[in-house]
């Protein structure tokens, strides 16, 4: 069974930018990967300077081999257990057989869209259907935008969206009646709303939206639609070792709890970091918190090397 320092368990953005700074920092790496990326439905990603447009599977790409550059290993496999600590290490069991060590864990595994359960939402989604803005917006400004209210965001979302166009319609759908309020400034903001379920999203011959039809028949043409997905970390792996699986104080999903700023967990010798901790993270951040749990890892590392001499 190989052994290594540290064992990644995830290889996006900030599983990728953890091992390079890892490698950098000497360490021996392995990045286990399942390849199932959450942007892979996008055509590129947005908001990461140098980078804004790029396709994700190019980002990846590009990512493994800067850290290959650096030493690390990948091994494309899912972790199905977990077992040990920080003092004796930890041993990862791989699905297909196998397994390795590795005396500290940064779990990078990120989260899943849990979408509306509406037809035409996941046919569509990262193409006409969004839920970022930040991520996305551009590629949709100016065209007629719907928001199909879901959760308590939809107030929030349509007001964020009315930046990009001035044709923003919010389908109140499933979420919580409006506050008297709320009407007003969604009003004064130029978005109408629409207090009627939703039935479908209608896809026109070319794969493109069409419209928002709803529960009565009448379909309502929009050239975009934001949703309010629930963020569910993949958290299985982390649980099982003793990490906390918290609920999102903002009502949006569940993320794995940490103690510090560099993604530490209460248990010792694991960190997390990325999607899985930050349900909000985008690509960069994402990026930006890998590199600060490996710098947390390494000096963890050297703490425990000295203090065993």
């Amino acid at each position: 069974m190989d052994s290594y320092d540290v064992a990644i368990v995830g290889g996006g953005p900030a599983g990728l930018s953890g091992a390079v700074t890892l490698g950098r920092a000497r360490r021996s790496v392995v990045v286990v990967d399942g390849r199932e990326p959450r942007n892979a439905p996008a055509t590129g990603i947005h908001g990461f300077l140098t980078r804004d447009g790029m396709p994700p599977q190019d980002f990846l790409a590009t990512g493994r081999e800067e850290a290959r550059h650096y030493g690390a290993t990948f091994v494309d496999s899912l972790v199905v257990g977990a077992s040990g600590g920080a003092g004796e290490g930890f041993v990862l069991e791989l699905a297909g057989g196998g397994g390795l060590r590795a005396r500290r864990l940064l779990i990078t595994t990120g989260l899943v869209d849990a979408l509306p359960d509406v037809p035409g939402v996941r046919e569509l989604w990262g193409g006409d259907v969004v839920h970022c803005p930040y991520c996305h917006g551009w590629e949709i400004r100016g065209r007629p935008i719907g928001v199909l209210g879901s959760s308590p965001m939809a107030v929030h979302q349509g007001l964020l969206f009315s930046q990009w166009s001035d044709d923003v319609i919010l389908f109140t759908h499933t979420a919580p009646p409006l506050e008297d309020e709320q009407r007003a400034e969604l009003a004064a903001g130029g978005v109408v709303v629409i207090d009627a379920k939703v039935e479908s999203l209608e896809i026109d011959g070319g794969g493109r939206l069409a419209g928002v039809r709803l529960a009565d028949g009448d379909l309502v043409p929009r050239g975009a639609v934001a949703v309010a997905p629930r963020f569910v970390a993949r958290s299985e792996l982390a649980a099982s070792l003793g990490v906390e699986v918290a609920d999102h104080p903002m009502g949006v999903g569940s993320h794995l709890a940490t103690i510090d700023p560099t993604g530490r967990t209460a248990v010792p010798g694991v960190w997390v970091a990325g999607n899985v901790a930050d349900l909000f993270a985008q690509v960069v951040s994402s990026a930006a918190a890998g590199v600060m749990a490996a710098a947390a890892v390494n000096y963890d590392l050297i703490l425990a090397d000295v203090r065993a001499r």
